[in-house]
């Protein structure tokens, strides 16, 4: 079994284009992996098409010693920032149902953001000028390592290279427009935070067993626990995979708690200043300013 591996990509201190990298450890200094095995290709959906060659390589550089960088020195971006798809999930955990009053769905319900929503984990959200409503929604999400089609539930985390947080940001106002059609409302330039590392799968003892949370300006907002998703990741998967071929790369969003602000009495929304804050267990925090 192919070591645990906290993948990043990130800008230097000087900056130039995106590299790949390694967390040493949750929250610690990088390995320059672009630096350690220069052949590798900078995307790190290109990086995950080579499959488990690729995770050797990372492994390999990762227990060298060499091509260390100060966390301090570089700027994190969204561990995958090029997908193909970015596929989410709405109405997965029985809380969130409950506190807008909505049946447990019996099939999952899908969406999709366009990949240009993708931003950092520690970069800005910014705030449309046509959206007055805009909410937060933390989510564990599922990163695709191996090509498939029609996947079997019971074979279907071998599909999964890793999970990451994300924060489905989402424009409640525009989600009730445009014939309730939810893309205009997720899909706003940076509204789909993501980071800080993509954890593989063997770093996580349980994905269905963590603890998810979000708070606005320090103040607890969501607070939960994979273990109530309605539709855990195997199953998501086969769902999805009988309509669509997922590939590496690709990012399934599984769909967040309770505790959104549109359903709070009185509503409550995001405005320039605030600071969100989504964390998962195992897998860190990503921490992001609205602008």
């Amino acid at each position: 079994m192919r070591g645990a591996l906290r993948l990043v990509r990130f800008r230097g201190a000087a900056g130039g284009g995106p590299r790949l990298g390694l967390e040493e450890a949750p929250g610690g200094d990088l390995v320059d992996l672009s630096a350690a095995e220069p052949a590798l290709p900078l995307s790190m959906r290109e990086f995950l098409e080579l499959g488990p060659r690729g995770l050797e390589l990372a492994q390999r550089a990762l227990e060298s010693g060499q091509h260390r960088v100060a966390r301090g020195a570089t700027r994190l971006l969204a561990p995958v920032g090029d997908p193909e798809k970015l596929i989410c999930v709405g109405l997965n955990y029985r809380d969130h149902c409950e506190e807008q009053g909505a049946r447990v769905p019996k099939e999952p319900i899908i969406f999709s953001k366009f990949p240009s929503a993708i931003t950092g984990p520690f970069d800005d959200i910014v705030l449309p000028q046509d959206s007055t409503e805009v909410d937060w929604e933390v989510e564990l999400a599922a990163v695709i390592g191996k090509r498939g089609r029609h996947i079997e539930e019971s074979a279907a985390l071998e599909h999964v290279v890793g999970f990451m947080v994300a924060n489905d940001v989402s424009a409640r106002d525009w989600q009730l427009r445009n014939g309730r059609q939810w893309l205009l409302g997720k899909t706003f330039d940076t509204f789909c935070p993501l980071g800080p590392a993509l954890v593989t799968r063997e770093a996580v003892k349980d994905p269905h067993n963590l603890w998810i949370r979000c708070s606005v300006n320090g103040r607890p907002m969501q607070d939960s626990s994979t273990h109530h998703l309605i539709f855990g990741v195997p199953a998501l998967i086969a769902w999805v995979s009988r309509f669509v071929t997922l590939v590496p790369g690709d990012i399934l969003l599984t769909g967040t708690p309770a505790g959104v602000g549109f359903f709070r009495k009185p509503p409550v929304f995001l405005k320039p200043g605030d600071e969100v804050q989504c964390e998962i267990e195992e897998l860190g925090t990503i921490c992001n300013r609205v602008v």
